[in-house]
C-alpha cells in the first residue's frame, strides 16, 4: 500500500526544475547521466569526434536541476565549421549534443525546455546555425530539418536523415558544403575520466 501511495504522490507532485549554465562541479553528475541515458557506446559516435578534446561553446553548456539542485538534464553546443561557402570561406556553426534527461524525469518537458534555452542562448550570442544528429520527428518541432544540412557531412558514419540543421540567421547555411570540423577552444588540461 505504501508503494501505491508513493506512486500517487509522485503523479500529483509539482515537477519543478530550473535550467542554468553548467558548472565544473556538475562534471561527474553530467557524465553519469550521459552514461545512463546513452549507454557505453556514446563515445563512439561521429559527433563525439568533433567534441573530443574541446570545450563547449561559450555559455552554451546547460543543465536542468531538480528542486534539490541535482542535475537531471544536460545539453551542450560546440563550435564547428560547417563546410565552406562556394567562395571557399568556412561557415561557423554550432553542433548540439548530447541532449539527455534522467530516466526518472522523462516526460516532464525537461528536454524541450533545455532545447528552447539552448536555441535562445545561441541566438542571443549571435550564432548563425545549429546542427545535430538526432530523431527528426522530435527535433522538427524546434525548427530542425535535414534540408539545410543536405550538402554537409559528418566525420565518420552517420544517418543522413538524422543530420539536421536550424538556421538562426536566414540563409546562413545556403551554399555551405563539405565536412564538419571542430573549431572550438581546445581543453587546456585532461578531461575528467571515470575509472573503468
Amino acid at each position: 500500500m505504501a508503494a501505491v501511495l508513493d506512486a500517487v504522490r509522485a503523479l500529483f507532485a509539482p515537477h519543478t526544475f530550473t535550467i542554468c549554465e553548467e558548472t565544473p562541479a556538475d562534471v561527474v553528475a553530467r557524465e553519469n547521466l550521459l552514461d545512463r541515458a546513452m549507454g557505453a557506446d556514446r563515445r563512439k559516435k561521429s559527433s563525439e569526434a568533433l567534441r573530443r578534446g574541446r570545450v563547449p561553446a561559450e555559455g552554451l553548456a546547460l543543465v536542468a536541476r531538480d528542486a534539490r539542485g541535482h542535475v537531471i538534464g544536460t545539453v551542450r553546443l560546440w563550435n564547428v565549421e560547417a563546410g565552406v561557402t562556394p567562395g571557399g570561406q568556412p561557415v561557423d556553426a554550432l553542433l548540439l549534443g548530447p541532449l539527455a534527461v534522467d530516466g526518472a524525469h522523462e516526460g516532464k518537458g525537461i528536454g524541450a525546455a533545455l532545447m528552447r534555452a539552448a536555441i535562445a542562448e545561441a541566438h542571443a550570442r549571435g550564432h548563425g546555425a545549429i546542427l545535430l544528429v538526432g530523431d527528426a520527428p522530435y527535433y522538427e518541432r524546434f525548427g530542425f530539418f535535414a534540408g539545410a544540412a543536405q550538402h554537409l557531412l559528418m566525420p565518420g558514419p552517420f544517418a543522413r536523415e538524422r543530420f539536421l540543421a536550424l538556421e538562426l540567421k536566414a540563409g546562413w547555411l545556403e551554399g555551405a558544403a563539405g565536412m564538419l570540423t571542430a573549431s572550438g577552444r581546445k581543453l587546456s588540461q585532461p578531461m575528467f575520466r571515470r575509472a573503468a
